[in-house]
Formats: C-alpha cells, sequence, structure tokens
C-alpha cells in the first residue's frame, strides 16, 4: 500500500510552511500538476492569487487556440517538484522577463513565470484535479473573431484598471 504522503512531500511542507511561514500550517492546499508525459511535476501550495482565460495573442500562440487558462500563483508558493522544464524567454508589455516553463520531451506548457508581478500563471489544465474557474477574462480585443467567452466572467479589453501598471 502506497503511503497516503511521500518523503518529499513532507519535505517540501517542511521546507516552505514550517520553517518560513509557520501561521499558514493548518490550512495549506497542495495542488500537483505534470505535463503530459509526466517528466516534469509541480505543486503550488493555497489558492491561486487570481484565475484568468488570457486572449493575448503571446498565449494564442503558446496554446494553439483562442486563449490560455492561467491560475496565477504567488513565486513562492510554487515550484518544480519532478524534473527540469525547458524555458522560452521573452520581453512582457513591462518590458521585464516573462519566462515560460514547457516540457523538452512532450512540448506542455506548464507556466510562465511574470517576473513583473512575481507570480507564476500556471496551466489550469496541466493540474491533476483542477477545481477553479476563471474569474476574468483579460487581453478580450486581441481574441479571434470566433472566440466565444464566458457569460458571467468579467471581460476586460486589456487588463483591468487595478493591475494596470
Amino acid at each position: 500500500m502506497a503511503p497516503l504522503v511521500t518523503k518529499l512531500e513532507i519535505n517540501i511542507y517542511y521546507d516552505i510552511v514550517v520553517k518560513y511561514q509557520p501561521n499558514r500550517r493548518l490550512h495549506m492546499e497542495i495542488h500537483t500538476g505534470s505535463c503530459r508525459c509526466g517528466d516534469i511535476e509541480f505543486c503550488f501550495y493555497n489558492d491561486p492569487i487570481n484565475s484568468i482565460f488570457c486572449y493575448c495573442r503571446e498565449c494564442q500562440a503558446l496554446t494553439g487556440s483562442d486563449k490560455w487558462f492561467g491560475l496565477w500563483v504567488a513565486r513562492d508558493n510554487f515550484e518544480f517538484t519532478k524534473g527540469a522544464p525547458s524555458t522560452y524567454t521573452r520581453a512582457g508589455n513591462s518590458g521585464k522577463d516573462v519566462n515560460y516553463k514547457f516540457c523538452g520531451t512532450c512540448s506542455t506548457a506548464l507556466c510562465a513565470e511574470v517576473t513583473a508581478g512575481n507570480f507564476y500563471s500556471v496551466s489550469a489544465t496541466s493540474l491533476k484535479n483542477n477545481k477553479f474557474n476563471p474569474k476574468m477574462s483579460i487581453y478580450a480585443s486581441f481574441a479571434p473573431p470566433w472566440a466565444i467567452f464566458p457569460v458571467d466572467v468579467p471581460k476586460f479589453d486589456a487588463l483591468p484598471p487595478g493591475l494596470r501598471g
């Protein structure tokens, strides 16, 4: 019978929570994900800061679709637990780097490290159990004409006023 929690999960929990965030110990939830082939695995702690559909041209190119479903996770709450992803870097609208992390074997896009915001936009579809729904649609003005927007999700042509640089 496999253990309910692996030694690696215990070590991650101890390193992240017990040493650095002891007041969050009892309320921590761990979300795990991986690429399609399983070479790369990751986890993040607690719920994301935000969950978005992004229709910018870069996300369309990344996904080969009309949008990216991203979960914004604080950089300190995210880590790769197996393998080392490949990276593609581009300058974001802020002029700071956006580092795309993907599997070099199966090409699954896992996340984008948004250095200007100090967070990762994690691919919701790469989670083992995705319980999240989008809270907003951003860069909607770049969506292709055939894109269908969720009715109950706020839509912004670029970023909402509180998120603009």
